[in-house]
């Protein structure tokens, strides 16, 4: 079964064939886990997709809350990818260090919030690009200022922890974390300090790396595969459902799964586990589902 929506996914040979493609512009959306120790912005200067510039989805994001990377204004949002030579006509393509699913996804989903129409996520990422033996560089691409208009939002695709704490008393939606297991029960400690252990009560647990091929550069299941895992894990992707991860990036990758299996019933919870666990008054569930 093929994906319902293949134009948001290309492969790394469509995009060799297409570099420089005026009509084109490629990001590298990289970042890591405070953890793992490893500067994105560093290693996109060392070496990127030639043309690529780099999206920091900590510097485009809202600067005003303390949470990390929570989604930008709209104003600013349009001056920051405008300054990346991109316009609401733009052909983007997302892609990160890791399979495009730490925060290549995070990239998409936030361009879609804003109503862009024409973009995709490199299968695999940089890792399979680089594995191909596909060109880098280190040159800095210059860009054309652009002017960019969040014309047709899509504000169904975000969820706060105000719908989040109604949604544990009335059940609406479906829950689901994509964090670890052991981040999941509250036997494995947060990357963050200070944060509870546990989840949100009701929810369900699908890590992210079940979406995906973690033996083939983390490219993405298949689609029939997706829907098998989605069904053996008691998801209904045809029923509203809220993403949630540690802090909104990583809960981009059901997003987007489902959204290229054709369904549009996913938000994200913006703040997720960096939010909820730092609340002294949001409930806690501890243990399996």
């Amino acid at each position: 079964m093929s994906y319902a929506r293949p134009e948001a996914i290309v492969e790394p040979v469509w995009l060799s064939k297409n570099l420089g493609d005026p009509k084109i512009v490629i990001i590298d959306a990289s970042f890591h886990l405070p953890t793992a120790n490893r500067d994105p912005k560093e290693e996109y200067l060392s070496s990127h997709i030639p043309g690529a510039v780099f999206f920091d989805i900590n510097e485009i994001a809202d600067q005003k809350v303390d949470l990390p990377h929570m989604l930008p204004k709209p104003n600013d949002f349009e001056s920051k990818v405008g300054e990346l030579g991109i316009s609401e006509n733009t052909h983007v393509i997302c892609y990160d260090t890791n399979g495009s699913v730490m925060a290549g996804m995070r990239a998409f989903w936030t361009f879609k919030v804003f109503g862009h129409k024409n973009i995709a996520v490199l299968n695999g990422g940089f890792n399979k690009w680089t594995k191909l033996g596909y060109p880098v560089s280190s040159d800095f691409p210059k860009t054309k200022l652009a002017n960019y208009t969040c014309s047709q939002q899509n504000p169904a695709l975000v969820t706060s922890i105000e719908e989040v704490k109604e949604n544990v008393k009335k059940k609406n939606r479906q829950f689901v974390d994509a964090r670890t297991a052991g981040r999941f029960c509250g036997t494995e400690p947060e990357p963050r300090p200070g944060l509870k252990g546990g989840h949100v009560p009701n929810s369900k647990n699908l890590a992210f790396q079940e979406m995906l091929q973690t033996d083939n550069c983390m490219e993405l299941k298949s689609a029939n595969d997706l829907r098998i895992l989605f069904m053996e894990r008691g998801i209904d992707p045809s029923q509203p459902i809220i993403s949630s991860c540690g802090s909104g990036v990583t809960a981009a990758v059901l997003y987007f799964s489902l959204f290229l299996i054709g369904y549009d019933t996913v938000s994200v919870y913006d703040g997720s586990w960096t939010e909820w666990g730092s609340q002294e008054d949001t409930p806690v569930a501890k243990g399996p589902e």
